[in-house]
């Protein structure tokens, strides 16, 4: 009997490569250079399934050449990359890793909190630049964390796990959501509703964790950041795009914002020049995933719901409406 034909379009570890190797043929791409969208169109224009993730496109045009393809697995918790009304109307299931991210994620953004707060990374580049003479009182002058304001916007799985840490930093927890949280759930994260404007007006650092859609695209502009109080902190460790970052830099170097940590941007890798001339302004690649033991999980995740998607149909975690 013929096997079916899975591409895996990144690297990835070698038990995700075992696990789907034990039910089809797999080619794969231990290069880990990304495909371009006519290279990505080619290899799976004679598959059967694609195990996916955050660089792949995946819309009408790739599809109308992949008459075979019936599941695209997305090794992500998010899928802006993926054109679900297309992937529907062609029959072909689409996937993601919700769930297995939430606390690496969580753990990632106060690292960004606390870095950005009391100006690690700068501090550190002085340092390392040999520009550190002695002690001084006012010497990078942070802010404090402890008895803060938090405000998260954005109350799913990752905003409530960050909630969930900041009770031990003793904080004021804010939030605002599409929808306002049980009272029960509210309650274990020591959370609050209120509206968008009183959570820019009063949160010391502010969280982002929405997903990206058309209706959150720039949910965070210039007519959001001028209703922030002087001083305060943005931290986006959510998606690109979620947040306008022209008008952000605008905004860190003018007023009323003091710094910024940022693990995703718009058009990411290709982020914004002006970010690096900013010295208020922690950067990271996109990793706030990024800890071994839950990449690997997402991973294996994601080649669960292909197996599942190919062998009955139903995978775990399905976006596409069954057929």
């Amino acid at each position: 009997m013929t096997r079916l034909q899975v591409l895996v379009t990144r690297e990835v570890f070698p038990e995700t490569l075992d696990c789907l190797a034990r039910h089809f043929e797999v080619e794969a791409n231990p290069s880990d250079t990304p495909f371009t969208p006519a290279q990505l169109a080619e290899r799976l224009s004679s598959k059967d399934g694609a195990l996916i993730t955050l660089t792949e496109r995946i819309d009408a045009v790739l599809l109308a050449r992949c008459p075979k393809l019936r599941a695209v697995c997305n090794i992500a918790v998010g899928f802006n990359n993926i054109d679900l009304n297309a992937c529907q109307a062609r029959g072909v299931m689409a996937t993601n890793t919700p769930g297995v991210l939430d606390d690496s994620t969580a753990d990632f953004t106060w690292a960004l909190i606390l870095a950005t707060a009391r100006r690690v990374t700068e501090a550190e580049q002085y340092l390392r630049a040999g520009q550190w003479t002695g002690w001084k009182l006012k010497q990078f002058l942070g802010v404090d964390v402890h008895h803060a304001t938090l405000g998260i916007l954005g109350m799913g799985r990752v905003g409530q796990a960050v909630a969930r840490r900041a009770r031990g930093f003793d904080m004021n927890v804010l939030y605002h959501n599409s929808r306002r949280l049980s009272a029960e759930v509210e309650k274990s994260c020591h959370a609050a509703y209120v509206d968008m404007d009183e959570l820019l007006a009063r949160a010391d650092i502010l969280t982002v964790h929405t997903p990206y859609s058309p209706a959150t695209h720039h949910i965070l502009g210039a007519a959001q950041f001028a209703k922030m109080k002087p001083g305060a902190i943005l931290i986006n460790a959510a998606r690109g795009g979620v947040v306008d970052d022209a008008a952000l830099i605008e905004v860190l170097k003018r007023g009323p914002l003091a710094a910024a940590g940022l693990d995703v941007f718009e058009n990411e890798p290709a982020l914004h020049p002006d970010f690096l001339k900013l010295t208020n302004v922690v950067l990271t690649p996109h990793i706030a995933s990024s800890s071994e033991a839950t990449r690997r999980r997402m991973a294996m995740l994601a080649a669960e719901n292909l197996v599942a998607a190919l062998t009955t149909g139903k995978p775990p975690n399905l976006l596409t409406p069954p057929a």
